[in-house]
């Protein structure tokens, strides 16, 4: 693991993709944070986001996002926006996951996206309250939005 504050750029946290893909307000100083990130090191968005675009579209009753034309356009078209960058999804990665420190919840995607802060010494953009406690207890930094 990198050491917090290495990096200037940020990992966003799915919730936050989607957030800014529809141009939707961000909470606290995440706007600042993010155009910093953006003029620095960049905004970096893990494969993990991808799946779980795709598990969302999946939902079908009270989905309260749709991914047009589809998922996979979607995501690319996200990607493709500037100071856009993807991070990498190693093995160690995926291994330092399932061995955070504790207590920590069970999500794959969760955990797979704290693995990848942590990996690059970047905070992840978050509304996740799971997160943001996790944050607390000094294993990953957060940038509330």
């Amino acid at each position: 693991m990198r050491a917090a504050g290495q990096s200037r750029g940020v990992l966003l946290d799915t919730c936050a993709v989607i957030w800014l893909a529809n141009g939707e307000p961000l909470e606290g100083c995440a706007e600042a944070k993010l155009l910093h990130a953006a003029r620095a090191d960049g905004v970096f968005v893990s494969p993990i986001c991808a799946c779980e675009i795709g598990l969302l579209s999946r939902l079908k009753a009270g989905r309260a996002y749709e991914f047009l034309p589809d998922p996979a356009t979607w995501f690319a078209r996200f990607m493709a926006g500037p100071a856009i960058k993807p991070a990498a999804f190693t093995a160690e990665i995926a291994i330092a996951a399932s061995r955070l420190p504790d207590p920590l919840h069970g999500d794959p995607a969760d955990r797979l996206l704290i693995a990848t802060a942590r990996d690059l010494g970047m905070p992840i953009v978050t509304r996740d309250a799971k997160i943001i406690a996790y944050a607390a207890a000094g294993h990953v930094t957060v940038v509330p939005c």
